[in-house]
């Protein structure tokens, strides 16, 4: 069976399910909940583990314990386990969830549901990163050996039809779920099952397409799944949708944040020559305590970087036109190759700076205060970037390009363990 013969939606779907949740009688509900498991590592694995032995992180990064492998295995026991015990149990009617998380005095919700899987080609769930056979190939292990969507993943669509209005309307009814985990974030969520109203949100969501914010890896999983399944001639199953949580970028959407460079090899002050071979460069008055507020100001009216040491700062602006189109490659969208963080890596590392570009030589950074430190540490230069917009993310998706690679941070995460999708309960 080829690829070909995978069903496939025509348009985007986001499909009612019986969620399988904690019982609240059971545990600790702020205990039990986990961020992503990618960004996850081993120390807060720990913690997690140690918080609670109902943590969900028992399922999505389990350890082997009994040879190579057997975590997938023992993930699945844990699973069953867990259902037995009654610490799990599925909804007793199919619905879509409402779900708001509150952090830093942003609220961000969406819907969550089971997706209708299509290719990129299709033009209806668009990715906006690569991805790596490895951690696929991870995800695949655990997804068979579980039979369940543990983790969902997290669109971005622009709305303003049913669905959203379905959103801000929740609140209106107390929530099955209200709390607050130990980073400080206040999780809420609603069940919709009134038929009229997921018969709207069904025909508003139809015609849309969606981009995705996070859970490439868990998407293209999804994907590879379904297309082992039809391949086994297993026919059409809960194998076609995955878990999702889809958010409307207009209304209650994800803040998103820059990731900044460091170089840890390359002195600040040669960093700055070099790059006023193809930039205007200024260097900033206030050094680098004043360089953020600097680049936010240069990024409202075009590609912006600034550049420091931690002791002295540059703000670069202007590039010259025609070396830029000369670095850029000429077959990307001009949607990819207006993206600051496609000049930085194309123009300004590659060619003015001639730095390997590989993650042993630019390191990637979350917050502005890491990379200056790193920078200054090792003698090298941090490059600060402005955050990508929505808006240029699904326009680089919709053109058909991918992002390039560390673009985006889209936050809050949505938390893994309110809600898993088993493929037993569809």
């Amino acid at each position: 069976m080829s690829i070909d013969s995978v069903p496939r939606p025509d348009g985007l779907i986001l499909a009612p399910f019986r969620a399988l949740r904690y019982v609240p009688n059971a545990v600790s509900l702020a205990n039990v909940l986990a961020p992503p498991y990618d960004v996850i590592d081993d120390t807060e694995r720990r913690e997690l583990e140690a918080r609670d032995p109902h943590n969900v992180v028992r399922l999505t990064l389990p350890q082997d314990t009994d040879g190579p492998d057997s975590r997938y295995l023992s993930a699945a026991a844990t699973l069953e386990a867990w259902r037995a015990d009654g610490i799990l149990a599925a909804d007793a009617q199919a619905g879509l969830y409402v779900y708001e998380q509150q952090a830093d005095g942003h609220t961000q919700r969406g819907l969550v549901g089971a997706l209708g899987l299509t290719p990129a080609e299709d033009a209806i769930v668009l990715p906006h990163e690569n991805t790596m056979a490895g951690p696929v190939a991870d995800r695949l292990a655990l997804m068979v050996a579980t039979a369940a969507d543990l983790e969902m993943i997290f669109l971005v669509y622009e709305g303003g039809g049913a669905a959203s209005r379905a959103v801000a309307d929740a609140d209106r009814e107390p929530p099955l779920v209200d709390v607050r985990t130990v980073d400080g974030t206040r999780h809420r969520m609603w069940a919709v099952t009134e038929p009229a109203t997921l018969e709207a949100i069904a025909a508003d969501l139809h015609p849309r397409r969606a981009v995705i914010a996070d859970g490439h890896h868990r998407y293209a999983t999804f994907l590879r799944y379904q297309v082992e399944r039809h391949n086994a001639g297993d026919g059409q199953g809960p194998w076609d949708l995955g878990l999702a949580f889809l958010v409307d970028g207009s209304t209650f959407g994800p803040q998103v944040h820059a990731i900044h460079r460091a170089i840890p090899g390359l002195p600040a002050v040669r960093a700055a020559d070099l790059a006023a071979t193809g930039f205007t460069v200024t260097e900033i008055a206030g050094g680098s305590a004043a360089a953020e507020e600097e680049l936010a100001k240069a990024g409202v009216v075009g590609v912006a970087f600034a550049l420091t040491d931690g002791a002295r700062a540059w703000l670069l602006t202007d590039p010259d036109p025609d070396k830029l189109a000369a670095a850029l490659p000429a077959e990307k969208s001009a949607a990819w190759r207006s993206l600051d963080v496609a000049v930085a890596h194309g123009y300004l590392i590659d060619a003015l700076w001639q730095v390997e570009d590989t993650e042993s030589v630019v390191e990637f950074h979350h917050d502005v205060a890491s990379a200056v430190g790193a920078a200054a540490a090792a003698g090298g230069v941090a490059l600060l970037l402005n955050p990508t917009p929505v808006a240029d993310v699904a326009a680089v998706a919709a053109a058909g390009d991918r992002m390039p690679r560390k673009s985006t941070l889209f936050v809050p995460k949505p938390a893994t363990g309110l809600v898993i999708r088993s493929f037993a309960d569809a």
